[in-house]
């Protein structure tokens, strides 16, 4: 589904992703980690096509970020951690305007307004201004967007910030059921309980370089993800 071979990005003489390798596969719920810095968003903005990188290649489902860069962007959602919103806009004016983007027909927009609206208690917001929504609100309204078209694939970059317990336990079921139903999510956190608890895949990124990847249980071992995540960084754990 994201084929990620040998990507490197430097911004000036800063080496922000060096040679990363990954595949993230139909089903899966694949986990990036990382300390500040480490290049986890740079990598997730290389995947969407935001940035180019300097060397390596990005392939979704298939299509080359590079050489077909439209094909690949239709099948995909990008949630950045801090959404660009249209304040001016109502919530659905947005939505709107994204399903047009995407070429959603009428009845299946609707629909999918209805129920992840429903499921993240917006649908009474959706006629008032984005200027008037707090940060969680705006962070649900962006899911509801990355949800409309459809897509394989969804990157985000720390979706959990801003949500209230309730709306994190909707959007983990609503993960969990996109990679079910045979889509692929590949997000960041820095919250490794999430990370524990929800992904199938994970991937431990160190300045710019993968230290450590597979699947949860061959991660983690018998150790809790914490432990070996500051194992990781060089801290002893309880110090």
């Amino acid at each position: 589904m994201l084929e990620i071979r040998h990507l490197t990005k430097q911004y000036g003489e800063k080496t922000a992703v060096e040679d990363l390798t990954l595949t993230i596969r139909p089903g899966e719920i694949f986990g990036f980690i990382g300390p500040n810095g480490a290049g986890k968003t740079t990598t997730l903005k290389c995947c969407c096509g935001i940035l180019q990188p300097d060397r390596g290649e990005v392939r979704v489902n298939g299509c080359s970020m590079r050489d077909d860069p439209l094909a690949a962007k239709r099948q995909l959602a990008y949630l950045p951690d801090d959404p660009a919103l249209y304040g001016y806009m109502t919530g659905i004016q947005y939505l709107d305007f994204i399903a047009d983007v995407f070429g959603v027909h009428e009845a299946a927009r609707a629909e999918r307004v209805r129920v992840y609206g429903e499921r993240f208690a917006l649908t009474e917001a959706l006629g008032q201004p984005i200027s008037s929504y707090s940060h969680g609100m705006k962070q649900k309204l962006a899911i509801l967007a990355a949800l409309l078209h459809a897509p394989k694939l969804i990157l985000m970059d720390e979706p959990f910030v801003g949500l209230d317990p309730l709306a994190s336990h909707q959007l983990k079921q609503t993960m969990r059921a996109f990679c079910d139903a045979g889509g692929a999510i590949f997000f960041s956190t820095h919250v490794l309980e999430v990370a524990e608890k929800l992904c199938d895949q994970v991937a431990i990124l160190r300045q710019g370089r993968l230290v450590r990847a597979g699947s949860m249980a061959e991660v983690r071992g018998d150790a809790s993800l914490e432990s070996v995540f500051l194992e990781l960084e060089g801290v002893q754990d309880g110090h």
